[in-house]
């Protein structure tokens, strides 16, 4: 008898299995509890995500504010983080509770990682790097798991592959306007999965082999708690990024322009328009939004819009 039974039982609740969930009366209610794996990570996680998206690294990430030094820097906390990880799903890739989970062509990120140091520091990239408190907490709990209870390595691998699914080609493309990368994809290889050609048939094939892991629900809601523990490592190394962002020039690239840099220009800001929409201008509303979206400022504030939206809406249809 399964845990959700077993507790309903005790209650002297009814209960039916269907649609990935346990039905069970309660007050005269039927209640649908999912036992799905992948609708109890997105449910269990909502709350920390949206946590994690607040965090200012990731809103600055996102409005194209980025700092060209920790965007290097960000790239080597997920280098040590993703040589860990695959390091431990290469070691259990057998392991019947992941074993259905293991896609090395389709995701693994290690190696385009390392080819994005390379270009940002030369060939001797790995003299130059050095793992972070943050990161090294993180990346120790990884081998943990690897080692002792290798079912968790599911919430890692949900947390950071199917977020790097999840609006990734939009953030590459605030990343190079942003930074003025080339249009090649030099420096961004981490955001390229030449091995899936349908980033949502992926996602549902993904979901669909968590679903079908033989856990019963104690172990699901474990692997839901380590989720949501991989959420707050990664906040710990978004802070980590924001101190040292702290200590360094300001070396914003092509980022929205500033309200009081317009040089007397206002059809150049971009919140013009809304404030025209207000009094009732439309064909002004026009014109300011093809004059903006022709300045590069005008288009890394779009692209960033749709970032922002779609790194927002992506974990919720994954």
């Amino acid at each position: 008898m399964s845990a959700i039974k077993a507790e309903d039982a005790a209650n002297g609740k009814s209960t039916a299995n269907g649609g990935g969930g346990a039905m069970y009366e309660e007050g005269g209610v039927t209640v649908l509890r999912p036992t799905d794996l992948s609708e109890m990570l997105a449910a269990g996680t909502k709350e920390v995500h949206e946590k994690a998206e607040n965090t200012q690294f990731v809103k600055d990430f996102l409005r194209g504010r980025i700092r060209k030094e920790l965007f290097k820097l960000g790239h080597v906390a997920l280098y040590f983080t993703y040589a860990a990880m695959e390091e431990e799903i290469e070691r259990n890739k057998d392991h019947p509770q992941f074993a259905p989970l293991y896609f090395p062509n389709e995701l693994n990120r290690r190696d385009a990682l390392a080819r994005d140091l390379e270009y940002f520091y030369g060939e001797d990239w790995e003299t130059q790097i050095s793992c972070s408190p943050a990161t090294e907490r993180y990346v120790s709990r990884i081998h943990e798991i690897g080692r002792e209870d290798p079912v968790l390595l599911v919430a890692h691998a949900y947390t950071r592959y199917m977020g790097d699914l999840s609006g990734g080609q939009v953030l590459r493309k605030v990343a190079q306007r942003a930074m003025k990368l080339p249009s090649t994809g030099e420096g961004l290889n981490f955001y390229q999965f030449d091995g899936i050609h349908n980033a949502k048939a992926f996602k549902q094939l993904y979901r669909s082999r968590m679903n079908e892991l033989e856990l019963d629900v104690t172990t699901k809601e474990k692997v839901v708690e380590e989720a949501i523990r991989a959420f707050n490592f990664n906040m710990e190394v978004f802070g980590e990024l924001a101190e040292v962002g702290k200590t360094l020039q300001d070396d914003v690239l092509d980022s929205a322009p500033v309200h009081g840099e317009m040089q007397g220009d206002i059809s150049q800001c971009p919140y013009y328009a809304a404030k025209a929409a207000a009094s009732g201008g439309s064909a002004c509303i026009f014109q300011m939004a093809v004059s903006v979206l022709k300045s590069p400022s005008g288009q890394v504030l779009l692209a960033a819009w749709i970032a922002a939206l779609a790194g927002f809406a992506a974990w919720y249809l994954m």
